[in-house]
């Protein structure tokens, strides 16, 4: 079975800053995986490489089998990323929003209303949609970025930090559909500061520090490794840093 993800020996240096020094992971089907640092901890750099933002100075990403680099438009097509900053019209509703992006992927005027009506359905905003996202909570407009990033039907979501500032009945949402999404067979490469969500929704993780990828593992066992009683012990235990200042 073909990995959704590949990330082979990544290297990434801006002058004298090793800001990736090696990192290697694959992410399956169906499976989400969570990349756990520090801000620093070269997070963003490896996501930036992995969604064919940024080439790396050494190793290579396969996403699909398929070689990433930042000319390679077709495979950017099979990676849905959603950043940590919100990148909505405010003045458009959610689903002109979704409408909006649909159609700058190519999606005829009929589908991209078929397709941004299924949107809404699993970011959980169908109730909303014909509201101004200006008028959103926060968590309504990480939901609606969540959304934009899955129109395309993507083979890899990238979530970068996607509860940041978020209350608690939004986080539950995102998190059920980053679930679900996970349950149909999407691979998910999942960011977070918040060790309980990795725990919840993480098949595998990998800690990463200083640029290096220090552990890898489910979580389960990375605890009974380190005999650490949850994540964010593990972290301190293996960086001997707390992952949230």
């Amino acid at each position: 079975m073909t990995s959704v993800l590949t990330c082979a020996g990544l290297h990434k240096r801006f002058g004298d800053l090793e800001a990736v020094a090696g990192v290697s992971f694959t992410i399956a089907p169906g499976e989400t995986y969570g990349l756990l640092g520090p801000n620093g901890a070269g997070k963003t750099t490896t996501i930036s490489m992995v969604c064919g933002l940024l080439e790396a100075d050494a190793g290579e990403v396969f996403v699909a089998g398929e070689r990433m680099t930042t000319t390679t438009t077709s495979i950017r097509a099979l990676v849905g990323y959603v950043p940590q900053d919100i990148a909505i019209y405010p003045d458009l509703t959610g689903r002109e929003n979704l409408v909006f992006f649909a159609r700058l992927q190519g999606l005829p005027r009929t589908a991209a209303r078929e397709r941004a009506a299924e949107v809404l359905g699993v970011v959980g905003l169908t109730d909303r949609a014909d509201d101004r996202s200006s008028e959103y909570s926060g968590g309504m407009k990480r939901r609606l970025n969540i959304g934009i990033g899955l129109l395309h039907r993507p083979t890899l979501l990238v979530l970068d930090e996607p509860t940041v500032g978020v209350d608690p009945q939004s986080r539950n949402a995102i998190l059920a559909s980053v679930e679900e999404l996970a349950g149909a067979g999407m691979g998910v490469l999942y960011t977070t500061h918040y060790m309980e969500e990795a725990e919840r929704l993480c098949d595998r993780v990998g800690i990463i520090d200083a640029g290096a990828l220090r552990a890898e593992g489910t979580p389960k066992d990375l605890m009974e490794t380190t005999g650490a009683p949850d994540l964010e012990a593990v972290f301190l235990e293996l960086t001997g840093k707390q992952l949230r200042d």
